[in-house]
């Protein structure tokens, strides 16, 4: 199990990034959460086999049609055993 700490940049808010980036997740088996930073980013934590986290990343760079990733910033953290993959509401920040 691995865990990642990921930052999305770009035109990434008003595109159904957090929910296509659930749906993905949940296809691959990856766990964890996403929500939209304030500053226009998606601040996603993703947990899962490791050839699922590469799958997982390779989507994210590219997002959901009508997305624009310029930058994904992505560090590997410590594991906090989600047991599913969730969309995190504005306001419920860390």
């Amino acid at each position: 199990m691995k865990h990642l700490d990921i930052t999305v940049k770009g035109k990434v808010q008003g595109v159904q990034f957090r929910a296509s980036a659930k749906a993905v997740a949940d296809q691959l088996g990856v766990r964890g959460t996403v929500r939209n930073d304030p500053n226009g980013d998606v601040i996603m934590e993703a947990e899962g086999e490791p050839t699922m986290l590469d799958l997982f990343l390779d989507w994210v760079n590219e997002g959901p049609q009508g997305a624009q990733v310029t930058t994904v910033e992505s560090s590997e953290g410590e594991s906090k055993n989600y047991r599913n993959f969730e969309v995190l509401k504005r306001g419920l920040f860390k």
